[in-house]
């Protein structure tokens, strides 16, 4: 996969801290998910989506069922790196993020990520059709998409 940066409304900057690195002196692969979910909740609580116990418990139960990477270049400690993140994509049940990360300072591509989530019955844990009113809330901030 191969990511522009041009289609990403939306970012949020994470600096990179000691515990984070390996002892290579980078970014542990496993921190680049960390770093992608903070930019897929900070997205949804920035479009006014409820990111909260109450939401998953009564309303929608929302799972990742995929999770990809790719690792483009080491981010090492005390770097600022920018988030980017959007929704690419909403199914029937579905709904896909893409994400990429880029260093703050220099631009450079550090790794870009495919994360689909599945809507689910809070009560019996089928798959269901993914709300209305996330689909208007997400259409608005991100024009039109795939279905």
């Amino acid at each position: 996969m191969t990511m522009e940066k041009e289609p990403f409304k939306y970012s949020t900057q994470i600096r990179v801290r000691n515990y984070e690195v390996d002892w290579q002196g980078i970014v542990h692969n496993a921190n680049y998910l960390l770093y992608f979910e903070v930019g897929r909740v900070e997205y949804l609580k920035h479009l006014g989506v409820k990111v909260d116990l109450a939401a998953i418990k009564n309303e929608s139960r929302v799972v990742l069922v995929r999770n990809e990477i790719d690792y483009r270049s080491p981010a090492r400690f005390d770097d600022l790196i920018d988030v980017f993140t959007r929704i690419s994509r909403i199914g029937r049940t579905s709904f896909q993020f893409d994400g990429m990360i880029l260093d703050a300072q220099s631009g450079r591509l550090v790794a870009e990520n495919v994360a689909t989530h599945e809507w689910l019955s809070p009560e019996s844990g089928v798959p269901i059709p993914v709300s209305e009113e996330f689909r208007r809330k997400i259409s608005e901030f991100e024009g039109s998409l795939g279905v």
